[in-house]
């Protein structure tokens, strides 16, 4: 039905994804006051090492499924639409990896369903994450080694 929730919500997880523009275009609303974005970009450093590149992996099936898991939690906190969606593949400095927008009534709201959406993506989403740096070294993380970091099971 157009009201369910499912309908408000749009996730993505792909080599290539829509850039932030689209997404908010894609949750505006004339119900909204207010549309809220993050964007997670490659950096050039990490704890004082260079970096050229970020790549992802993810099994798509749970990643996507996590991600409307997300999506329908940002409602549940006065989003009206989201699109969330995560680049694979390598992602260089300077470019997003991670796309997020809700949009809400009023801009508390979604600036706070945007906040707790990256902070959930981090935490619980099957994306793994190889950082690749100047020097040729690499490290790499997944949501489980996040979840023991931070003492969840």
């Amino acid at each position: 039905a157009p009201g369910a929730p499912e309908a408000k919500l749009f996730v993505c997880v792909a080599e290539a994804v829509q850039g932030l523009e689209w997404h908010a275009a894609r949750v505006a609303t004339p119900a909204a006051g207010a549309v809220s974005t993050f964007s997670g970009v490659t950096r050039d450093s990490f704890e004082g090492k260079g970096v050229e590149r970020l790549e992802y992996e993810a099994y798509v099936p749970m990643a996507e499924a996590k991600l409307r898991e997300i999506a329908l939690g940002c409602i549940s906190r006065g989003g009206l639409r989201v699109a969330i969606s995560h680049r694979l593949g390598v992602v260089p400095v300077g470019e997003a990896s991670v796309l997020i927008a809700v949009s809400s009534a009023h801009r508390g709201e979604g600036l706070d369903a945007v906040h707790w959406a990256i902070d959930e993506l981090k935490r619980r989403v099957p994306i793994w994450k190889k950082e690749v740096y100047a020097d040729g070294s690499t490290w790499k993380e997944n949501a489980q080694q996040r979840r023991d970091e931070m003492g969840d099971s």
